[in-house]
């Protein structure tokens, strides 16, 4: 059975439904196609900077978001080796675009959100993307269930393994050779950390410790396995992975330890950092061919180390549902006749959303390639350098590339 559509994405991630919500705003219908049978909520929480919530703001969900994330006042980073603070930073002050606004976003209630907003039936769970065909000015997409869509643009938001960025050509991701282990520690009586982002670098290892709310923590420990910890990749029992952080977190106070003892093993994960090239971004239609294109991890996949890859996402979103607005918020009266130019002015609307978004994702990823490699590089002329010198430096590159605004829905 063969349907058609203006607008199907792919993926119901935080691109996939920030796009179709921006979308909505505007009056525009979507189709979201999503393998899973419900949300993928995996990942617990992440960093929302500056730049996230100006874009949670323009697509209409900041302020019900507020009420249940508390907003961080500062950064601390200490040197696992002394046990000593090396560098420590005020949020409180105001950037180029405003005053800065960061805290600590539960991945769960961000997607719950998006999908509550969203009319019924924008989301279709279970539906498997298994190839793509082209039809003159449409695409075809083939699901695992037999059926076919026939639309006029296809979005890639499916993440780092993306079936559309696979289509387009985009090389896979490439491996750090680093991993993360996440984790979420609910403390039902309340906990005592103070609204500060907590980080720990040092001996080749990297973590970090932040408060969603009063009662809620979430943290990292990222780290490149060695021969004395081989064991430790593809590592998937969470009590080895909570025992392994327990025995390499360094000079920390009790408190941490304790988040990571009160942390239940059922959220507890454990993933590999992978990264985009950022070269790659840069060659013309890199991201993108004629109405077909990606966003999210499917356009610019990046470490962790500087908290902006959910924060990318959610301009991602904003920005592109606003390039296809101008497309489609038009009037059409004669369909035989506009079929061309309404091709035509799809494929300039994703050139110009690859075009605004390769050098801010270049920059991003390049960014946190850099502060990850050094902050947890190991030595004792990288830890004097690291904690002496560079310290205050990389702490400052989080707010710097935190200060971006993605805009409204609508081109003023």
């Amino acid at each position: 059975m063969e349907t058609v559509e203006d607008i199907v994405i792919v993926g119901a991630g935080i691109a996939g439904l920030t796009t179709a919500l921006g979308l909505h705003r505007m009056g525009i219908r979507s189709l979201v196609l999503e393998s899973w049978e419900g949300l993928r909520v995996t990942g617990f929480a992440f960093t929302t900077w500056t730049n996230a919530w100006k874009a949670l703001d323009a697509i209409g969900i900041g302020d019900t978001l507020r009420q249940h994330h508390q907003q961080l006042k500062g950064i601390v980073v200490s040197s696992t080796v002394s046990g000593l603070p090396v560098s420590q930073m005020s949020f409180e002050i105001k950037g180029k675009h405003g005053n800065h606004e960061i805290r600590c976003l539960r991945r769960k209630e961000l997607l719950e959100t998006l999908a509550k907003e969203l009319p019924a039936g924008t989301i279709r769970f279970g539906a498997k993307v298994v190839s793509i065909d082209e039809a003159n000015y449409f695409k075809l997409v083939h699901l695992a269930d037999g059926s076919i869509l026939k639309t006029k643009v296809l979005i890639g938001c499916d993440g780092i393994n993306s079936v559309v960025g696979k289509w387009l050509g985009i090389p896979k991701p490439s491996s750090t050779g680093r991993y993360a282990i996440r984790g979420m520690a609910e403390f039902p009586d309340g906990h005592s950390f103070k609204q500060k982002f907590l980080q720990f670098v040092g001996d080749g290892f990297r973590s970090g410790f932040i408060p969603c709310d009063q009662n809620t923590m979430y943290w990292f420990f990222t780290y490149t396995p060695s021969a004395q910890y081989k064991d430790t990749v593809g590592e998937v029992d969470p009590s080895k992975m909570k025992q392994f952080v327990l025995q390499n977190i360094g000079k920390v106070p009790k408190e941490i330890v304790d988040v990571i003892e009160q942390t239940s093993l059922d959220s507890i994960i454990s993933a590999p950092l992978k990264f985009r090239q950022p070269l790659n971004l840069l060659w013309p239609g890199a991201s993108y061919k004629d109405n077909v294109g990606v966003a999210g991890d499917a356009l610019h996949p990046m470490t962790p180390d500087i908290g902006q890859g959910g924060c990318a996402a959610l301009e991602d979103g904003v920005i592109l549902s606003r390039h296809l607005s101008q497309v489609f918020s038009r009037k059409q009266t004669d369909d035989k006749v506009l079929e061309k130019e309404e091709y035509s002015r799809i494929k300039k609307s994703m050139k110009k959303f690859s075009d605004e978004r390769k050098w801010r994702s270049f920059e991003l990823i390049a960014t946190a390639y850099m502060v990850g490699m050094i902050q947890q590089s190991s030595g004792k002329f990288i830890d004097l350098i690291r904690d002496k010198i560079l310290a205050s430096y990389l702490a400052g590159m989080l707010l710097k590339r935190a200060d971006f605004d993605c805009g409204k829905l609508t081109s003023s």
